[in-house]
């Protein structure tokens, strides 16, 4: 079969190819999955370069995440040859064929397709994690959501909107606003540079925001420490602007916000119920159709460079999704 490999690590993807090699043999309690799209997630390219908090031993096949068809699993993992499944693994979703345990696969929304399905799960499963079951997040309030042209951003403010808070969305880019404002349907779209903290509490009558999810970091985690709203909590997400931030503890002790830390597969790991609690909850969103993946480009797998290079250039606004065997 046809996965894309990451040989060696390196900052310019001179280490990652596609390769024909054997396609997996499902182990006891795997399930062994026909993959039809896989999305495309930043913690992939830190990968190929040694940057991300989980270093797979190389030789390894890229890919978090997928959606695809059961070929052949045990009779009590609860899925069967032709079942619509998606999630993934650490690894191994750029690939024709995968094989994980059951335990990381979860049916398909009702009436979504591959590539929708394939976009949902690691952004969707961030986004709730850190708004509702740490953020507490509540109709009415206001929730900031910065990086909002990536997938993990839109996924925010899409489930937030769902869920009835009031949202602004930050981008670094004014290109990308017009965009974001049609995907996402914020109430209100601002660019994060020097102080936005003046526009925040203008949308928001002063009120400042009650929950900030924060997935770039560095200076805009640095402001956004002025944009929390007493009692409000600071999400951290990620940090994707390569700076990881410091502060110091008088400004939460003062302004008596939460800062809150969020690894949203560790979490699942941990606390396996909540996990599955989590996805069924996403499930009923999307059947309802009150949250939509965002998508902004779907290639082939052959054409995986072009979907890696527009990541790591910022050019992105929604998800790259990959098409194997194409």
């Amino acid at each position: 079969m046809q996965a894309l490999r990451v040989e060696q690590l390196s900052g310019d993807l001179s280490g990652v190819l596609l390769a024909d090699i054997p396609a997996p043999t499902r182990a006891s309690g795997e399930v062994l999955v026909q993959v039809r799209a896989a999305s495309l997630n930043f913690p992939d390219l830190l990968m190929t370069r040694g940057e991300y908090q989980f270093k797979p031993e190389v030789p390894f096949t890229s890919g978090l995440e997928f959606a695809g068809e059961v070929i052949e699993a045990d009779p009590a993992s609860g899925f069967a040859p032709g079942d619509r499944v998606m999630g993934g693994n650490k690894t191994g979703a750029f690939a024709e064929i995968a094989s994980v345990a059951a335990g990381k696969l979860s049916a398909m929304p009702r009436g979504m397709d591959f590539p929708a399905a394939a976009a949902m799960g690691a952004a969707y499963s961030t986004a709730y994690t850190s708004l509702v079951e740490l953020g507490g997040l509540r109709e009415g309030q206001w929730v900031l959501v910065h990086g909002a042209s990536g997938g993990v951003g839109l996924a925010a403010c899409d489930l937030a909107r769902a869920l009835g808070a009031k949202v602004i969305a930050t981008t670094g880019s004014a290109d990308k606003s017009e965009r974001i404002a049609s995907l996402a349907a914020p109430d209100s779209v601002i660019l994060a540079e020097g102080r936005f903290r003046e526009a925040v509490a203008d949308l928001t009558g002063g009120a400042l925001a009650d929950i900030v999810f924060d997935p770039v970091g560095g200076d805009v985690f640095d402001e956004s420490t002025r944009c929390v709203a007493f009692g409000g909590k600071l999400m951290v997400v990620g940090f994707t602007s390569g700076r990881i931030a410091d502060i110091s503890t008088n400004i939460p002790l003062i302004k008596g916000f939460s800062i809150v830390g969020l690894r949203a597969g560790e979490y699942v790991r941990r606390f396996p119920e909540r996990g599955r609690a989590i996805q069924n909850a996403i499930t009923v969103l999307a059947e309802e159709v009150r949250i939509t993946p965002a998508i902004d480009r779907i290639l082939p797998l052959s054409r995986w460079r072009e979907g890696f290079a527009a990541m790591a250039s910022r050019g992105l606004v929604g998800k790259v999704v990959f098409v194997p065997g194409s």
